[in-house]
């Protein structure tokens, strides 16, 4: 029986995963396994790291007991060692900072469940995951219409550069792309808002300025609501789109120049083969192995928006939370977007191993 069932897992193994033999296998199934001590890594380096960051919630609890402002926390330093022993030590307890490291770690791991039902510091009423769940539509759909437009555009782009290497549509391309790449997102982004959303008198008001829907929003039909957030989504979509044309384009069109100059290439024109035949059933495919590296990332899109274009477009997205976790101090919150974005980009590089062996299968990572 378990014969039968090893072997039904190979064929499934071999047919969804071009996996060719059980070493593969392995290599994949021990990249998940290192998922686990890779992740308790990075979460222990970094729960150990927040506990000596200054500023923290008891410090600020003490602050707030003294009426002390948050511009005057570095003169209030001294004023807040007034407060008794006592008081302190009840703050303390109340977050938890008297108790050993440990043990605070693998509450968080264990009794509040990778720290989601943990209570905020700054919102006490909710959780970790009730924040992180409220801005997770917003960012996935700002990350995930970035990261798409990204590679629907940059891919072919790239290959009719490299088709056109040295002519005027390759120059002309290339200027356009590194000027995009030189200016600043944020920079583009207020620039963007003066002239398309009507901030500056004499200028085209056809985009809002800000945020992610229109106060209308639950009144609207599902068209109108789809229409509602492209309208305040194009903006910010196009300033986060902008800064990866250029790498994603070079990087398409020089492997696909280098591929065109393989042996491979001109061994199918030489037996008869079209040169469209070798480009695009040979070339191309190969020269999108560099490109797949990226493409792990697709899990990790939800937090991909940049927190300044977040900021210069009031879009209550993770960019904004996670700003706002670390600046307040926000222990739970903080914690909680570093677990998801931990696992998610692990798994996202397991997806990376996994395309490549779908795109090459001579690929042999037991020789790596």
């Amino acid at each position: 029986m378990a014969k039968h069932v090893i072997k039904s897992v190979q064929r499934l193994a071999n047919f969804y995963l071009g996996i060719q033999d059980m070493e593969r296998l392995d290599y994949f199934i021990k990249r998940f396994l290192l998922i686990i001590p890779t992740f308790i890594g990075i979460t222990v380096l970094c729960f150990i790291l927040i506990q000596f960051v200054p500023g923290g919630p008891v410090e600020q609890a003490i602050m707030k007991m003294k009426g002390i402002g948050a511009g005057e926390a570095a003169i209030g330093q001294g004023e807040a060692q007034s407060i008794t022993e006592r008081q302190r030590k009840e703050i303390e307890a109340y977050y938890g900072f008297d108790r050993p490291i440990y043990e605070r770690y693998f509450d968080w791991l264990v009794k509040y469940r990778l720290g989601m039902q943990m209570p905020s510091y700054k919102y006490p009423h909710k959780t970790a995951w009730q924040l992180i769940s409220q801005r997770f539509r917003v960012s996935l759909v700002f990350g995930l219409t970035g990261f798409i437009l990204s590679y629907l555009v940059c891919i072919p782009l790239g290959i009719v550069k490299a088709l056109r290497h040295e002519r005027m549509f390759d120059l002309v391309s290339s200027i356009i792309v590194f000027v995009g790449y030189a200016i600043p997102p944020f920079a583009f982004g207020m620039v963007l808002k003066m002239f398309l959303c009507g901030t500056v008198e004499g200028f085209w008001d056809i985009f809002p300025i800000s945020g992610f829907h229109s106060e209308n929003y639950a009144s609207l039909s599902l068209i109108g609501k789809i229409h509602d957030i492209f309208m305040h989504m194009a903006l910010p979509v196009l300033c986060y789109v902008i800064g990866n044309f250029a790498v994603l384009t070079l990087l398409m069109k020089n492997s696909l120049i280098e591929q065109i100059s393989r042996d491979y290439v001109r061994t199918v024109v030489a037996k008869g083969g079209s040169f469209k035949r070798a480009i695009w059933g040979h070339a191309v495919r190969n020269s999108l192995i560099p490109i797949v590296t990226g493409i792990g990332a697709i899990l990790t899109v939800m937090f991909a928006g940049s927190v300044i274009i977040e900021q210069v477009f009031e879009i209550p997205g993770m960019g904004r939370l996670s700003l706002e976790a670390i600046v307040g101090r926000d222990y739970p919150v903080f914690m909680g977007i570093l677990a998801l974005t931990s696992i998610l980009g692990l798994l996202g590089n397991i997806l990376s191993d996994f395309l490549y062996v779908i795109i090459d299968p001579r690929i042999n990572f037991q020789e790596v």
